[in-house]
């Protein structure tokens, strides 16, 4: 039999390991205000999951599905509320970790199989919810402090976080749902209205990059819609896409045609007013002008449901060229646009011509266009 050490029997001695002395006592805590702020996570983890899903298939559509062009404001709208909406959830995050870290140093830590696995998941919950909008801000704020290609990993890691979201709200449904009819003390409600009141914030003060009448408040937005070559934004400017003006000697090629820039000025003009909506949820509206793409693709013996590629006078880039689906260019707001607000193009929004289409995000409209491959 192994005798206890003399320092165990010792009056007072204490077992609770040292991090449980702290002392996380606070009567802001409860399983009231841990479930209230849960659900408020869960649904706002549900809209951004949706919206990422959206965004990402809209710039990566499957073969077997063709977006559609209108509304013309859909990624402007669901972009924004990604972005904004996913700002305004960090405060709601370290409440809710806040109010159940106490919980994290439970001792002893593993009881049992099954809540080993339990407590896996919730740190892969932790940690995956703290990268996702960690690296989703510094995104947005251009700022990039990693080797990876950040829309990859946060497209993956989202499938990750969010199912263990869903597997961890199952766990906790019964003890979300005793705690939900109880009410709440005065100090707590508080606490709870602080978290909504900074979340509230959070959004309103980054709301302006894509709600024009909001743009004064936008006070935490990384990125000014009015500031920029011709009152617009520019997120890779013509230096550094290596792209220079170019000469007398510019041709469009698309199909069998070849247009230089007089000729595309001599055809029909038309001006429609489109957003340009980026994927760091920034976004503006202008009003364009130029040649309608179907116009154009039509005369050159594009079948009505090919697949066109338009490519950039940019060499290098994930997104010198993209693809247009017939939903697209068989619209008739979608252009190759030669002037924006009335004015010839800026060379950093892609003079001499650039595509501009509705519902579409901003590193799809190819700038410096110079070929339209039709198969």
């Amino acid at each position: 039999m192994v005798r206890k050490s003399a320092l165990s029997e010792a009056p007072g001695f204490d077992r609770t390991p040292p991090i449980r002395r702290i002392g996380f006592t606070s009567v802001l805590r409860s399983e009231g205000v841990a479930a209230r702020l849960g659900l408020a996570l869960g649904l706002s983890f549900t809209i951004a999951f949706a919206t990422g899903l959206l965004s990402h298939f809209l710039q990566h559509p499957p073969t077997w599905l063709d977006w559609p062009s209108r509304p013309v404001w859909l990624y402007r709208v669901t972009q924004g509320v990604h972005v904004i909406g996913g700002i305004a959830t960090i405060p709601l995050l370290l409440a809710k970790l806040w109010t159940v870290y106490p919980r994290l140093w439970q001792w002893p830590p593993l009881r049992s199989a099954g809540h080993a696995a339990k407590r896996g998941l919730v740190l892969v919950l932790v940690a995956g919810s703290l990268f996702q909008l960690v690296t989703g801000l510094l995104n947005v704020a251009y700022t990039y402090l990693w080797a990876f290609s950040f829309p990859v990993t946060h497209y993956w890691t989202a499938f990750i976080v969010y199912g263990a979201l869903i597997v961890h709200a199952t766990n906790e449904w019964a003890r979300v749902r005793r705690s939900l009819p109880r009410p709440l003390e005065t100090s707590r409600r508080g606490f709870l209205r602080t978290a909504a009141t900074a979340s509230g914030l959070a959004a309103l003060l980054t709301s302006g990059e894509a709600v024009t009448p909001l743009r004064r408040a936008a006070l935490l937005a990384p990125r000014d819609p009015a500031v920029g070559p011709q009152g617009l934004p520019v997120n890779r400017t013509a230096q550094a896409a290596g792209v220079t003006a170019p000469g007398a000697d510019y041709r469009l090629a698309i199909g069998t045609l070849s247009l230089s820039y007089d000729d595309l000025t001599r055809l029909p003009q038309h001006t429609v007013e489109l957003p340009i909506a980026c994927v760091e949820g920034w976004s503006v509206s202008a009003r364009w002008t130029g040649v309608r793409l179907a116009d154009l693709a039509r005369s050159a013996g594009a079948a009505p449901h090919a697949v066109l590629t338009v490519e950039s006078l940019e060499r290098r880039g994930g997104h010198r060229a993209s693809e247009l689906r017939p939903p697209h260019w068989n619209d008739p707001l979608t252009l190759l646009a030669l002037r924006v607000d009335g004015q010839t193009l800026h060379i950093d929004h892609g003079y001499p011509v650039r595509l501009i289409a509705p519902n579409r995000p901003g590193v799809q409209q190819t700038k410096w266009v110079h070929r339209i491959v039709i198969p």
